[in-house]
């Protein structure tokens, strides 16, 4: 079986074009908005983090629902197990998780980590490019504006006393869609890939007035990986050298976003982006491709629990992606582009401990066009439930500006401590 036509974006990327799609998802993008104190909030000084994995999520790997009798005849070749040498990790009976996301299985037992499945966009296509722009701008459709919900978020911030607002920091060749808007942005191109580190320590040096310059030289470490991905192309075709495909590459990344924004003074809300999970041939079952990168994530995890320990109860880590994956295998042991997928929360701010779901079913009929897992939860609902809840934003703001036409879309309620 070849990949669907709807997969052809794919195909047409050409390693300079992938190398953009990467920068263009620019590893980190930071609003500078120390201190909360406002009622809405409470005491809370909280933290977001938005991970976006660019791609296209097998959500059906990462988060089987073994307890369906159709899944094992829908994944020949990669289906999962719940028993024997590389089980896959209980969750609830019905689901179950990656065997390898050791930490997020450890923070899902302890009440940190929510997983949402059956979870999309309202976008129902199959582009990459159309998808990201849909995830990112919060958006009905793509092109339908230039700015990121995130920065229509911070724009639209309670205001009072003690609140500030510098602005957002992207890092990379241009800033992340997501949080490009009106709320200025603080863009780094670098003019040479060998000067990342020393431009980006002199940036971070007048950001923090030279007081740390320890996070500086972590960030830029983490850049240098980005850096490495475009000289080579693509960041598919990596040979090592920790590229943000990587698990040693998106360890660096989070560590580098965990000191920042664990930083007293530092930003509460940050963005950003890992690649590589467009996974149409050689996907792998409890280990292979995905299964990498999936350990990287998790090890992200790991690192954002570690570096921000001290700020951690009122942390929550959002991971979304474009769009999910066929529900069956294809031809060359992959999965082509599909619809519905998993959404993570993660961090002590996080009421976990869960899978929300309205699960669909895996039978023929009770896919999306016969062929993909069918979303019944939108990921709009779910960044408008845990950012109403953790900076005070009211629905019609949500509504109306941050995620414009979603009236009819409530937040999903009790997703924060």
């Amino acid at each position: 079986m070849t990949a669907h036509h709807d997969d052809d974006d794919c195909e047409r990327m050409t390693p300079s074009r992938r190398a953009v799609l990467g920068a263009a998802g620019a590893l980190f993008a930071w609003s500078f908005v120390p201190k909360f104190a406002y009622a809405a909030a409470g005491a809370r000084d909280p933290r977001f983090l938005l991970v976006i994995l660019r791609g296209a999520l097998d959500g059906l790997s990462a988060v089987p629902p073994i307890g369906d009798p159709d899944y094992a005849g829908l994944r020949e070749g990669i289906a999962l197990a719940m028993d024997g040498p590389e089980a896959a990790l209980p969750l609830d009976g019905f689901f179950y998780l990656h065997p390898a996301m050791p930490n997020l299985a450890r923070l899902y037992k302890q009440g940190q980590a929510t997983i949402v499945h059956a979870a999309a966009t309202g976008y129902r296509e199959r582009s990459h490019f159309d998808g990201q722009d849909v995830l990112e701008s919060g958006q009905p459709g793509a092109g339908h504006t230039q700015s990121g919900w995130l920065n229509r978020l911070i724009a639209n911030l309670p205001a009072g006393e003690g609140v500030s607002r510098k602005g957002v920091l992207g890092v990379g060749v241009v800033p992340p869609l997501v949080v490009r808007g009106d709320a200025p942005v603080l863009g780094w191109a670098p003019p040479r890939m060998a000067r990342a580190g020393s431009d980006l320590t002199m940036r971070l040096a007048d950001l923090y007035g030279q007081r740390d310059p320890g996070l500086a030289r972590a960030l830029a470490q983490a850049v240098e990986t980005e850096g490495l991905a475009q000289r080579r192309g693509m960041a598919g075709e990596q040979k090592g050298g920790g590229g943000p495909d990587t698990a040693d590459g998106m360890r660096r990344i989070a560590e580098g976003a965990a000191g920042l924004v664990g930083a007293d003074d530092g930003p509460r809300i940050a963005a950003l982006a890992f690649e590589g999970w467009d996974t149409h041939a050689n996907e792998g079952g409890a280990k292979g491709r995905l299964a990498n990168l999936l350990g990287g994530l998790d090890g992200a995890f790991a690192a954002f629990e570690q570096g921000l320990a001290p700020v951690w109860k009122d942390t929550v880590v959002m991971v979304a992606t474009e769009f999910g994956r066929t529900a069956a295998v294809n031809g060359t042991v992959g999965t082509d582009h599909g619809t519905g997928t998993v959404a993570f929360l993660v961090g002590g701010g996080v009421k976990g401990g869960r899978v929300v779901a309205d699960w669909p079913g895996l039978k023929p009929e009770q896919l999306y066009q016969n062929r993909d897992l069918k979303p019944t939860t939108d990921i709009r609902a779910v960044a408008k439930g845990v950012v109403s809840e953790l900076f005070g934003l009211s629905g019609p703001v949500l509504a109306e500006k941050v995620f414009p036409e979603t009236s009819g879309l409530k937040p999903v309620p009790g997703l924060v401590v």
